[in-house]
C-alpha cells in the first residue's frame, strides 16, 4: 500500500513538473529596448532649443557619439511576445553652436505610444 502511494506521489510530481515546464515555455514576454518617445514629444521639438531643453523633453539620449557631440540618437525597438517582427524607431537630433538644428526620424513609433484621436482634436 505504501509503495502504491509513493508511486502515485512520484507520478503526480513528474506530471506537475512537466505541465509547469510546458506552460512556462509557451509564454513569451514583450521586449522593449531604448527610449520610449511619443509623437507628441517629438512634435514639441523646435529648432533653436538648447540641449538641456531637449533633454528635459525627451530624456537622455541612448547614444551620444564621443567624436560627434552635436549628434544625439534616440533609439527604440519593440517585439511583441510571439511575433518575430521587431518594430524599430530612431530619432537623430543634430545641434549646431549649442542649439537644435534639425531632427531626422526613421521608422514608426508604435501605436501604443501615440495619443488617441480624441486627444488630437482642438477644444471648442
Amino acid at each position: 500500500m505504501a509503495v502504491k502511494t509513493t508511486m502515485r506521489h512520484i507520478i503526480f510530481t513528474i506530471l506537475l513538473g512537466y505541465a509547469l515546464l510546458v506552460t512556462g515555455c509557451a509564454f513569451k514576454n514583450d521586449i522593449q529596448q531604448g527610449n520610449v518617445i511619443t509623437t507628441t514629444q517629438l512634435d514639441q521639438l523646435a529648432t533653436g532649443m538648447t540641449p538641456q531643453q531637449v533633454q528635459f523633453l525627451l530624456g537622455s539620449p541612448l547614444l551620444i557619439d564621443p567624436f560627434h557631440h552635436q549628434r544625439w540618437d534616440y533609439l527604440y525597438s519593440f517585439r511583441a511576445g510571439e511575433q518575430a517582427e521587431v518594430t524599430r524607431y530612431r530619432a537623430t537630433l543634430w545641434f549646431e553652436q549649442g542649439r537644435l538644428a534639425r531632427v531626422e526620424r526613421q521608422g514608426e513609433i508604435p501605436a501604443i505610444y501615440q495619443p488617441p484621436a480624441s486627444d488630437l482634436r482642438p477644444e471648442s
